[in-house]
């Protein structure tokens, strides 16, 4: 008999209020991708979509009327909400865990924090847990399970307990040809509540699509337990294959391209620009990048002719001593020269930045502040420095994560080691970098008016709101640390 697999992930949306707020769902690409997979292999699936569940007890009446043999959590490696191990979504799929061992199910979990925490979902309802890319090893897994077979140290990327002893298979080597495996299962989405949060809040409706897996550079500080840094891609055939399947199931006006690098290859951004113009599904997109290779004018021109309208390039800061001792591979020179050549083409520029590297002073933090005024980038995001195991600075940080070693949601910005600022101070820096952010683009282009509060006033009245809440800001961090605008 073939057995039914329930598959889900342990992203809630209403348990991290930033991102509620933020209001940019996009469904679990990795999820739908595995469930695909093995409905190809002849399983029957279903998904229990945990976006926008409020909580994790939702999940019961699909486990009563599916009745599944094994639930599967596979948490969308795609989603840099699920690289960052929130303990409230850890929390919530232990319960899911525990729930599916209550209806008899097999539990089967794979996502960056179970990679990292093994012990803890094994010990919390897991029957095995898959470290590394997941699709083959599930599958495999799945195999012995319906023969009844209890041997399973040959299945590479499986950790699991065998007479309470925790066993560790050797990880299995990543996919090289991306194109073998199945489209997402998108009939399994329930495309609805996506689009209406998406429309209601900013008039257009985006989907995500993954091209490539993995990374090849080495920032220190970034955790790759899913791909390592190992870089695979899609063709551009298939991509453009999906677009326009996702045209006719979603009308989408926007992609996000989620990738952790999109288009390495300056030929493959090439032949997807005109692969997609000659299928007639031009799309506006985002993507992410570096720095370093948007200085390469028909990079840029490429990406533009391809449909893209907004790159999100780590920057990270403005120094280059703390972008060296990140392993970054990048030159301030270059992120500036990447912010100028966009402008040029007309793609929106926008920077991650990262407060709270080891050893940082406030030199370097005035020098980030003036990389972001100077070259006033079309929006920002910013973090502190955050642990992440597998990397070489949770390494050198690892010894002061006593009482905390992981955010409870995406706004918590906790320093959760020794540093030169404290977790207080960092948080009101986040504050004051955005007020000057904005104070500056007002003053450029007036830009990033905040019509909510501000829409019958003058710009005189919001720049002077503005200096007195960087004013108070600075006042509160204490007087010489951040030098006042």
């Amino acid at each position: 008999m073939t057995l039914k697999v329930l598959f889900s992930h342990s992203y809630f949306l209403q348990f991290d209020p930033k991102q509620v707020a933020h209001a940019k769902p996009y469904p679990p690409l990795g999820t739908i991708l595995a469930a695909a997979f093995l409905r190809e292999n002849g399983y029957e699936v279903a998904l229990f979509d945990t976006m926008f569940a409020n909580a994790p007890e939702e999940l019961i009446p699909l486990l009563k009327t599916f009745k599944p043999d094994v639930f599967v959590i596979y948490d969308d490696g795609f989603n840099y909400l699920t690289k960052m191990c929130l303990s409230n979504m850890r929390e919530a799929a232990f319960l899911m865990q525990q729930y599916a061992k209550a209806y008899g199910c097999r539990v089967i979990v794979t996502s960056s924090d179970a990679a990292d925490h093994y012990d803890k979902y094994l010990n919390n309802g897991a029957d095995y847990v898959i470290s590394g890319e997941a699709e083959y090893t599930l599958l495999e897994t799945m195999q012995q399970l319906e023969k009844n077979i209890s041997h399973l140290e040959n299945i590479k990327g499986l950790i699991y307990s065998d007479a309470g002893v925790i066993k560790k298979n050797p990880l299995r080597p990543g996919s090289k040809h991306l194109d073998e495996l199945p489209l997402p299962a998108w009939d399994l989405i329930n495309i609805g509540p996506y689009k209406k949060v998406w429309l209601k809040k900013h008039g257009y409706f985006s989907i995500n699509i993954a091209t490539t897996r993995g990374c090849p550079y080495k920032c220190n500080w970034c955790a790759k337990p899913i791909y390592g840094n190992s870089y695979n891609m899609r063709s551009p055939e298939n991509v453009v294959k999906e677009i326009v399947l996702l045209k006719q199931l979603f009308h989408m006006d926007h992609i996000w391209f989620c990738d952790d690098i999109f288009g390495l290859k300056r030929s493959w951004v090439k032949e997807f620009a005109d692969l997609v113009k000659a299928a007639g599904v031009r799309t506006a997109f985002k993507i992410q990048s570096r720095a370093d290779l948007l200085v390469q004018e028909k990079y840029v021109t490429d990406l533009e002719a391809a449909g893209c309208e907004e790159v999100w390039m780590g920057a990270e800061s403005g120094s280059q001593k703390i972008l060296d001792a990140m392993d970054k591979g990048t030159t301030v020179g270059e992120i500036k020269q990447a912010r100028k050549l966009l402008k040029q083409h007309g793609v929106r520029a926008a920077f991650f930045i990262q407060y709270g590297y080891l050893h940082e002073t406030v030199e370097d933090i005035n020098k980030t502040i003036d990389l972001i005024t100077e070259t006033l980038p079309d929006d920002i995001g910013i973090s502190v420095s955050y642990p992440l195991p597998g990397t070489a600075f949770y390494e050198h940080v690892k010894q002061d994560l006593i009482t905390k070693e992981n955010w409870t949601d995406s706004d918590d910005l906790d320093i959760m080691y020794k540093n030169t600022y404290d977790s207080p101070f960092y948080k009101k820096l986040h504050r004051y970098t955005h007020y000057t952010y904005r104070l500056e683009k007002l003053k450029s282009d007036g830009s990033l008016f905040p019509a909510k509060l501000f829409k019958s006033l003058k710009y005189s009245f919001l720049k002077r709101r503005l200096k007195e809440e960087l004013s108070a800001y600075t006042t509160e961090i204490s007087t010489g640390i951040i030098k006042p605008i």
